[in-house]
């Protein structure tokens, strides 16, 4: 009885170290530079935000910022990374519906569980998606391209930079039953210049990348992907109220860090990210950039990313995708 005593005893002191040196862990923290991994190329939407965002957050934390991308297989590669990082606060995600609430459903495969191998910090916003041609494209409506589809089946084609860009040319391509081919990009920037070029037809992209080569009439912009207007850019018609009925795609970013992150980590991180994504200054770069800014808690976005999950899950099952 003495010795099971002394076992419980060891084993509670055990415990109360474990637990000082994670609070002394937390209340050191930031001792060193932290690292957001981007799961898409430079020069891409997801790129951009976090480079504004890191560069504030470098100045509250007094430490500098690493922005790492590392693109590939629709981000799950980043994921992955993440989600096997040591969870000290110092490796944070820039993820989207992408990684977190595509890639299981488009890959047979997925190495990592979006809710069980990750920490939630904060939502970040929501880009809005547009559909755009290649000017040489005879349509300037989705009408006309989906009149000008079935006259010429096989003839069109759609590039994808992310997981957005293939859920929505595939809803697209299934609801109007069109012949398109698919053709797939590591990111948005590469897509971009051949659709730029002409050698694929049109894309479905973010306001971010898109607005500068719409603007200067090199691509033909044609509805935004939300079921309602876009502030961004009024003038364009919803793909719902172009004629595909009950097209509604909203894509996401989020910032998260892996799961087991000390709590007091967490909740230093939420307030200051949630004071700059909040703060008047960022929400107009980002706005500028094509992207809504917006915060939340971190239990906030662990629902948000449940609900993400059925409603991806659905979408993907709709358009017909099968997992590769």
């Amino acid at each position: 009885m003495k010795c099971l005593f002394r076992i419980l005893i060891a084993a509670v002191a055990a415990l109360g170290s474990v637990a000082a040196v994670s609070k002394a862990n937390a209340q050191s923290y930031p001792s060193k530079s932290v690292t957001i991994i981007v799961p898409f190329g430079a020069g891409s939407a997801t790129d951009i935000i976090t480079r504004v965002v890191g560069q504030q957050l470098s100045v509250v934390l007094n430490q500098s910022v690493v922005v790492e991308n590392r693109p590939g297989a629709n981000g799950a590669l980043a994921a992955l990374y993440v989600a096997r990082a040591a969870p000290d606060g110092y490796t944070l995600f820039m993820s989207t519906n992408s990684p977190h609430s595509a890639a299981p459903f488009l890959m047979k495969n997925v190495a990592y569980d979006v809710v069980k191998d990750f920490t939630s910090i904060t939502r970040m916003g929501s880009y809005t998606l547009m559909l755009v041609t290649h000017p040489s494209v005879p349509a300037k409506s989705v009408k006309e391209l989906i009149a000008h589809a079935m006259a010429n089946p096989g003839k069109l084609s759609y590039a994808s930079g992310n997981t957005s860009g293939v859920v929505a040319g595939a809803t697209l391509r299934h609801w109007a039953k069109i012949d398109l081919l698919h053709v797939p990009y590591k990111s948005a920037p590469p897509a971009i210049q051949d659709v730029l070029a002409g050698r694929v037809s049109m894309m479905f992209n973010d306001f971010t990348t898109s607005m500068p080569h719409v603007n200067a009439g090199t691509m033909r912009a044609l509805a935004v992907t939300r079921i309602q207007r876009s502030t961004l850019f009024p003038e364009l018609p919803t793909m719902d109220q172009a004629g595909v009925t009950g097209f509604d795609m909203d894509s996401w970013a989020g910032i998260f860090a892996p799961a087991k992150t000390p709590p007091d980590v967490v909740k230093l991180l939420n307030t200051e990210l949630r004071k700059i994504i909040d703060s008047s200054d960022v929400k107009a770069k980002l706005r500028n950039a094509g992207f809504e800014a917006f915060s939340s808690s971190p239990e906030e976005l662990e629902s948000f990313v449940k609900v993400q999950l059925d409603k991806w899950g659905k979408m993907i099952k709709d358009a017909g995708i099968q997992p590769e």
